[in-house]
């Protein structure tokens, strides 16, 4: 596994407070270039925090639609010390798996804030042939509102620098079971399925994800490509992101923040007491 000492770096600045300037010691979240690469083909650079890169990248092969299984996937080949090799990652997919044919649709690089640059449109992630989640999750709302500060709780790296975003994958009973953290939105979130994808965990039928930030368009196909069926953030989504997900039958929940929160798709996954009808306004 990559060396996670290296998702922190210490440096010099200048702080200002009460008309008095300090120099202090200051954490950083760290960001650095990824490539992988399978035999000739380059399947895309991504700017992301070290640490978790084997479960990045399985995470990414399979929310881009670069593998549909864990099968698909034989060997990762981590980068080593030489200076050439310090950010590559070598990927060994199965033979029929035919890269040749899908290549030039997939490739695309990314920046640590778009996990979907270089998508030609929409149509062709429709194309992929996603699946929509199980439909017969149902999932608490008082569960779900014990979330957030469960999150907090464990990012042990947004507390140092707070400069990162975290996913968290919880479990049909609510139990946590994993979160990553990255400098990228969407990196965090495939080291979480990436994880989950490792371990022989996906489909993720009846589980949440929930994203620290903004409930993007490529978070939602991130979690539609791992069968996760409800994806939650403590912020607000994007018109493209609230479209595919009615789409493509994802329940998606923003604003998730102490006791409220706001169901912008698949409302029928959220047990509703029935006594009390959402309000027209």
């Amino acid at each position: 596994m990559a060396n996670k000492s290296r998702n922190i770096e210490l440096t010099q600045v200048t702080q200002w407070e009460d008309s008095k300037a300090t120099r202090v010691e200051d954490y950083l979240a760290a960001e650095e270039p990824l490539e992988m690469r399978a035999g000739r083909y380059s399947l895309g650079v991504t700017l992301r925090t070290p640490g978790d890169d084997e479960e990045l990248v399985a995470g990414f092969l399979l929310s881009e639609g670069i593998i549909s299984q864990r099968e698909d996937l034989v060997a990762l080949r981590m980068p080593t010390d030489t200076a050439l090799e310090k950010n590559l990652v070598r990927v060994i997919l199965d033979p029929s798996v035919r890269l040749a044919t899908n290549y030039a649709a997939r490739r695309f690089s990314a920046g640590s804030a778009c996990g979907v640059c270089g998508k030609a449109s929409i149509a062709q992630l429709r194309r992929r042939g996603l699946r929509s989640p199980i439909a017969a999750s149902l999932f608490d709302p008082e569960m779900l509102c014990r979330f957030p500060p469960k999150l907090r709780e464990t990012q042990a790296v947004f507390v140092r620098t707070g400069g990162l975003h975290a996913a968290a994958l919880f479990a049909p009973t609510g139990e946590l079971l994993v979160v990553r953290e990255d400098i990228g939105r969407h990196n965090a979130v495939d080291k979480a399925i990436g994880w989950a994808l490792l371990g022989g965990r996906v489909p993720l039928s009846g589980h949440v994800l929930l994203v620290s930030g903004r409930g993007g368009f490529e978070i939602v196909q991130k979690s539609i490509a791992a069968g996760i069926p409800l994806l939650a953030s403590v912020s607000a989504p994007s018109s493209l992101a609230v479209k595919l997900a009615r789409e493509l039958g994802l329940t998606l929940v923003g604003f998730l923040r102490g006791r409220r929160f706001v169901i912008y798709a698949g409302e029928e996954r959220i047990a509703l007491s029935a006594s009390e009808p959402a309000e027209v306004s």
